[in-house]
């Protein structure tokens, strides 16, 4: 259809929805093109696409030392060669199962591959990024070859802004983002997380899926107009969709029966079907319409998260077990542990699922019981000193709890 038609697939893609009117973009506002990205002004033009995408990403302040389209050009044949990019084992910090295709065509889905294989030898700090196969293949839509693709992928990566936080690149970032969005989902979406605390043992489990819902599961007509926004507004139109989704899944699914050991299958399958529910500009708007939402609260949610994984040693993930989206770290309350005459370890797994993530991440440990130590005020205070954050627990004459 255009010059940026290399890769696509165009008998899976639908068509019906492509404008050929020839529009331009010249606005540089960037309340204005907000309004543009949410609105879908470039979202039904294969070419304009692909030139705003450009222009968007080549806007992306960088490290002094990015590696460009020339420098794929050289090292694509050490690294390639003769050889069919599908026998190559790809890194560590990706996972070959989960490269959605997005009705790339057979050359697309090597080339994703491909610049996968190139970037991780470009960028030997990235120890876990989940989300690079779906950008890489997605950008392939909008790309004349390979390495302009590498190009615009490794400018997203390089990114330097402190203030504009773009994709996860280490287990820290990741693990802290899924439990920032636990944090959201907690305080944004109560009867939807009121559903998860009520059929998972730990949510944070069904919460780490967050990411691959969007990038991954999500249909190519839906991830391209959140990638619109995306490429002006920064990282928080992910949570907002994600958050987005999981009210449309609580909307759907409320009141029928769900198995602990299926709800992520089930969201994921939702997610991968939500063209039957759900268009994407009713998902974008539900996104939006969600109030009191600030880049400085998931900043600082963010950071307190990272700080609590830290000084837990949860940095990194073992390479023994590297499995893209798969949890190793829960916030339940392990019942072998857990002995109260007050709750019992089902409501007091529904209290830990209340509190922030980060605080979570501790075993709670008795720190005093009137059965044991009586009911001295004095002495409940000389126990609780020096600990924090702390939870109490009160059970009246009345059996009120």
């Amino acid at each position: 259809m255009d010059e940026y038609s290399r890769f696509v697939d165009w008998d899976k893609m639908d068509v019906s929805a492509q404008s050929q009117d020839t529009k331009e973009l010249t606005c540089t506002d960037l309340h204005e093109l907000k309004q543009l990205a949410r609105q879908g002004y470039w979202a039904k033009n294969h070419s304009l696409r692909a030139k705003v995408y450009h222009k968007l990403i080549s806007n992306i302040p960088c490290r002094t030392v990015t590696p460009d389209a020339n420098v794929y050009r050289d090292i694509v044949v050490k690294i390639i060669g003769k050889r069919n990019s599908s026998s190559l084992p790809l890194p560590e910090f990706v996972d070959n199962s989960l490269i959605p295709t997005y009705c790339l065509n057979a050359e697309g889905v090597g080339a994703v591959r491909k610049i996968i294989l190139c970037i991780a030898n470009q960028f030997p700090d990235i120890s876990f990024c989940p989300a690079l196969p779906s950008v890489i293949a997605l950008l392939l839509h909008y790309s004349k070859d390979e390495a302009e693709c590498f190009e615009q992928v490794c400018r997203i990566l390089a990114c330097n802004d402190p203030s504009k936080r773009l994709i996860d690149q280490t287990f820290l970032a990741f693990e802290s983002s899924c439990m920032t969005f636990g944090d959201l989902v907690n305080k944004y979406c109560q009867a939807a997380h009121k559903l998860m605390v009520a059929v998972s043992e730990d949510v944070l489990e069904v919460y780490s899926d967050w990411q691959r819902w969007l990038f991954g599961e999500l249909p190519m007509a839906y991830i391209a107009r959140i990638f619109d926004v995306f490429l002006v507004e920064g990282y928080k139109v992910l949570y907002r969709v994600a958050l987005a989704l999981l009210k449309f899944f609580h909307k759907v699914r409320a009141g029928q029966p769900m198995e602990s050991d299926s709800i992520q299958q089930d969201i994921r399958a939702f997610v991968r079907d939500i063209a039957k529910s759900v268009s994407p500009e009713r998902l974008l708007e539900k996104a939006f319409a969600i109030r009191l939402f600030s880049r400085k609260e998931i900043q600082l949610l963010q950071m307190a998260n990272e700080k609590a994984l830290q000084q837990k040693g949860i940095t990194v993930k073992q390479k023994s077990c590297l499995l893209m989206f798969q949890q190793n770290v829960h916030l339940a309350v392990h019942a072998e542990n857990f002995k109260s005459e007050i709750v019992s370890v089902k409501e007091m797994r529904d209290i830990w699922s209340w509190i922030p993530e980060r605080f979570a991440l501790c075993q709670p440990l008795l720190l005093f019981t009137t059965l044991e130590h009586g009911c001295s005020l004095s002495r409940f205070y000389s126990h609780s000193e020096g600990h924090e954050p702390t939870l109490l627990l009160i059970k009246t004459t009345a059996k009120e709890v």
